[in-house]
């Protein structure tokens, strides 16, 4: 159903946090599956996925919310009449903002706020699952605002004040180890490593997601693949590059692999040309 191929591990840790409603923090190699696992959750638990991508100088407005100032200035022209009749009957300059600061509550409301992905996790009347992908390239300043949502669920927003999940989402983090987190935030998950998966289980995610290949090319471009990974490359092969490299060879309706079918197609799982190099240097160790 949710289309992924967990190891024991991966589905007892996934069992344990929506038990405990603990987040998962997931590290491990770029493209060994982390973000997908996530969207197999989602799919598995019929959930909605809300989704923050991580980045240097993400901060609160980007991900928890922003007021729309163009939405309350317009607001603002359109009732100018009543602000008028409001202050018309005051006598200094400080009884007029007073009296203006009376009525702020209408502009700092729920009706002007655009929620970012954290504020719309907790509002959700539904429960989600909430993914912080890549959250190790967030500023370590960003990281502990995240605290107060992982330990209580809750957020702060100065104009409305706390705001607390309706239903806890289920969240996992993403990391491929840019940065270390803070101990803080790992003692408030579930921790998962995911490596790069075992033959067996490799063979099956290629099969299922793409079930036109044949086995036995499935089965020897899966080998090629992990002695590819021996090779010490600035950047090894992850189980996305495999799935595109079975695309590739199906849609060159490839039926065996050979050195030179290797040779012409490295660019698809090499992305740097000194991997690509080492590769071809040693191509009859890939291919026997």
């Amino acid at each position: 159903k949710a289309g992924y191929i967990p190891s024991r591990e991966i589905a007892t840790v996934v069992f344990l946090a929506q038990a405990t409603q603990k987040p998962v923090l997931i590290e491990g190699p770029a493209g060994v599956g982390k973000t997908e696992l996530a969207k197999a959750v989602a799919r598995s638990l019929d959930r909605e996925l809300i989704r923050l991508q991580c980045y240097e100088g993400l901060d609160e407005a980007k991900a928890l919310y922003e007021w729309e100032y163009a939405k309350q200035l317009l607001y603002t022209q359109m009732v100018k009449d009543k602000i008028n009749d409001i202050i018309g009957t005051t006598a200094t300059l400080t009884e007029a903002v007073d009296h203006i600061a009376a009525q702020e509550d209408a502009f700092f409301s729920d009706r002007f706020i655009q929620p970012r992905p954290l504020l719309q996790a907790i509002s959700s009347e539904k429960p989600v699952v909430l993914l912080l992908d890549e959250v190790d390239k967030s500023d370590p300043e960003f990281e502990a605002f995240l605290l107060e949502l992982l330990s209580d669920f809750q957020v702060s927003i100065p104009e409305l004040g706390t705001r607390k999940a309706i239903r806890i989402p289920f969240v996992l983090l993403t990391s491929n180890n840019y940065r270390d987190m803070s101990d803080a935030l790992k003692r408030r998950c579930v921790h998962l490593y995911i490596d790069y998966p075992a033959r067996d289980t490799e063979i099956a995610i290629v099969r299922l997601k793409i079930p036109d290949i044949e086995e036995k090319l499935c089965s020897t471009l899966v080998d090629a693949i992990r002695k590819i990974r021996t090779l010490d490359l600035k950047k090894s092969p992850s189980i996305s590059e495999t799935l595109d490299w079975a695309q590739s060879l199906l849609a060159l309706q490839i039926h065996e692999l050979s050195p030179e079918v290797v040779s012409e197609t490295l660019n698809v799982i090499c992305k740097y040309q000194s991997d690509l190099e080492k590769v071809r240097k040693n191509i009859d160790r890939v291919v026997i």
